[in-house]
């Protein structure tokens, strides 16, 4: 790995994207490490959550490295955020093991698109947000366009994209697009303690709920359905049978 580090510490994982002279901007190699490093994370079972935040004190992700494409036909435009979405934004989305961005300064464009598809922000008071693609002649694709507008409505998310304006960490907060603003020094330990409350519970009932709350959101699933079946589906794991013994006994549930 090049472009990102990662870092356990007992069941969490903090990711860190390492390009700063670079403002850490997504490139093809870092979109595609990301790629690798979320997996086999994902597939570590020890690995209970997941912290995805940059190096350095000025940016998250300052945007895509826009050298890589600015030479690009409509062909290969189309294929550069159908890729990006599959390799990244959309795997991150429907990963079973909780992702949280610890947005530690500018997330702009496609950084701004990675932060969205974690499943919650924490934000440093120091942060900056938004979508300026349309100021380079283009629109956000790596869902953007989507992602914010469910995050923030649809009024706020088109004024945010059609001014290509950014919003502070206060106003990111009241929007509803990050849960918490803290100061920079405190931005990964509080992000680690909100972690720790989540490796405590069942691993596997978070990633039902994940997929859950998910299926709300894309066209043509029923959210309550799913619901229903990842529910019912709870009921035939040694998880269940913990958590509902360990309450029956007044104790502390144990999931392994």
């Amino acid at each position: 790995m090049e472009n990102i580090l990662i870092e356990k510490q007992e069941n969490i994982a903090i990711v860190t994207i390492n390009r700063p002279e670079k403002l850490n901007a997504l490139n093809k190699a870092t979109i595609l490490e990301l790629h690798e490093g979320f997996k086999t994370l994902n597939e570590d079972a020890s690995i209970k959550a997941i912290i995805i935040t940059g190096s350095g004190e000025k940016a998250f992700v300052a945007g895509a490295d826009i050298s890589e494409f600015a030479h690009f036909s409509e062909e290969d435009g189309g294929k550069l955020a159908a890729k990006g979405q599959e390799l990244l934004f959309d795997f991150v989305e429907n990963l079973s093991t909780p992702v949280i961005a610890a947005v530690n300064g500018f997330a702009l464009g496609g950084g701004l698109e990675l932060a969205m598809a974690c499943h919650f922000r924490v934000a440093s008071d120091n942060a900056r947000m938004g979508l300026p693609e349309v100021t380079l002649g283009v629109i956000p694709g790596y869902g953007g366009t989507q992602r914010l507008s469910q995050l923030v409505g649809k009024g706020r998310a088109m004024e945010m994209i059609m001014t290509a304006g950014m919003i502070d960490a206060t106003t990111a907060k009241e929007s509803g697009l990050v849960n918490h603003v803290v100061a920079q020094a405190d931005l990964i330990e509080f992000t680690k303690g909100i972690a720790s409350k989540i490796v405590r519970n069942s691993s596997v009932a978070i990633s039902k709920a994940i997929q859950a709350v998910n299926a709300n959101f894309k066209d043509g699933v029923n959210g309550f359905e799913v619901e229903i079946e990842n529910f019912g589906a709870c009921f035939g794991t040694e998880h269940f049978k913990e958590g509902t013994t360990a309450f029956l006994e007044k104790r502390k549930a144990n999931f392994k």
